[in-house]
């Protein structure tokens, strides 16, 4: 028994690291593919450089991006971080909170004010 405990202690940082690191990175890895190959023209994208853009023109490897009226940027697929959604597909608990969010932010600004 002496001759495995050191070994179970190996077993066990590598499982904890597996749980910890590596299977949650593969899960995110897989969600940013599925939303790259989910892409359609007309989509509100962000690249992850933090560029806002609306696709208008799909290719096997990449998207061409109106970012400003009559202005198209071209850019790799796996550039885009993130399809923005409209408040509409956006949950009613997400928007009760955002309206919650924004209530108490405009009570801290007038209780600054006062305090001036």
């Amino acid at each position: 028994m002496k001759e495995l405990a050191p070994w179970l202690w190996i077993a066990a940082i590598a499982v904890i690291f597996w749980l910890l690191i590596i299977r949650p990175a593969s899960k995110r890895q897989k969600e940013a593919m599925a939303l790259q190959r989910a892409l359609e023209v007309g989509d509100e994208v962000v690249l992850t450089s933090g560029i806002f853009g609306t696709i208008v023109g799909l290719a096997d490897d990449g998207v061409e991006l109106e970012v400003a009226p009559g202005v198209v940027v071209k850019a790799v697929r796996g550039a885009v971080g993130s399809v923005r959604r409209d408040l509409d597909e956006v949950p009613d608990e997400v928007q009760e909170d955002d309206s919650a969010q924004e209530s108490a932010d405009s009570t801290q600004r007038d209780t600054d004010e006062e305090e001036r």
